[in-house]
């Protein structure tokens, strides 16, 4: 199976998933990040597909081709999220539908979007946790493949909280890969 990691940041969850001895083809960055380097300690091919703009011209639709375009020259079967901060459009699902997962500092379906760990902090939940799912266009959405909770503590803050969760998420998304991996598909 051809594995492509999509990152946007500290490349951690990438360190996690090569760590384990997962196979990964290709590591695309849509951003310059620190899973670039990771992706070089590695030894494994990164390439930088920047973004044009975080604006409203934006063309979502475009650039969700160009990665689509680009994880199919590679001949990729399975499009790994970790960290990935740009939301796809149809182009992307019509190319790799069901073949794209996603991690997420919540217990979805609660506390979706990018501000996941801040709203289960000011909603007051005793417990949240992270979630590894099908990616799908809906916005943290699709099938769970696993999940675990993390307790909230009294003290806790943004950072820490979202510290202790990265724990746990670079924990269950390597054996979810690995899992797929075993099985041959997603689901």
């Amino acid at each position: 199976m051809r594995i492509a990691v999509l990152a946007s940041g500290s490349g951690t969850i990438l360190d996690s998933i090569v760590g384990a001895g997962i196979p990964v083809a290709v590591v695309l960055v849509d951003r310059p990040c620190g899973a670039l380097e990771v992706a070089g300690r590695h030894g494994v091919p990164a390439q930088l597909v920047e973004r044009s703009s975080f604006g409203a011209d934006f063309d979502r639709d475009a650039y969700s081709q160009h990665v689509a375009d680009l994880l199919a020259d590679h001949e990729i079967d399975l499009v790994v999220m970790a960290g990935w901060g740009t939301i796809f459009s149809a182009p992307m699902f019509d190319a790799f539908g069901g073949r794209i997962i996603n991690t997420h500092p919540a217990l979805l379906p609660a506390f979706k979007g990018w501000h996941a760990v801040a709203d289960a902090l000011a909603a007051g939940v005793k417990v949240t946790g992270c979630t590894v799912h099908v990616a799908t266009e809906a916005v943290d959405h699709g099938p769970i493949l696993a999940q675990e909770a993390v307790a909230v503590l009294p003290d806790d803050t943004v950072d820490s909280l979202h510290e202790r969760i990265k724990v746990v998420e670079r924990r269950i998304y390597v054996a979810a890969i690995a899992d797929i991996i075993e099985k041959g598909s997603v689901l």
